[in-house]
């Protein structure tokens, strides 16, 4: 689907995606890495954590975690806009979301 295709929730993206791992990939692959690639920070997370959450069910061989540039520091560039007198709301927005980032690894949100 193209980018105006209606949005898959969680759970679609999680059943399609540990269904073709499972079908596609070695038990012998230690982990699988997740790119945010254009999902904002929320969506990013739900799907890692949905994934994980499904994975854990059917069972997984691998690691599922994440490698996530902009669904990581978003909301800290945000914070921080470009000013040092905001170093601290940037640091604790950038603790927070790699909090949620760790849950979703572990399928804990």
């Amino acid at each position: 689907p193209g980018s105006d295709a209606k949005v898959a929730s969680p759970e679609v993206v999680a059943s399609h995606t540990v269904e073709t791992l499972r079908r596609f990939v070695p038990a012998a692959v230690p982990g699988i890495m997740f790119l945010s690639g254009g999902q904002s920070e929320e969506e990013a997370v739900k799907n890692l954590d949905a994934i994980n959450k499904r994975a854990s069910k059917v069972g997984k061989p691998w690691a599922l975690s994440f490698s996530y540039g902009r669904a990581l520091q978003a909301s800290c560039l945000q914070a921080w806009k470009g000013d040092a007198k905001n170093w601290e709301a940037a640091q604790k927005a950038f603790i927070a979301q790699a909090s949620k980032c760790g849950k979703a690894e572990k399928g804990e949100l």
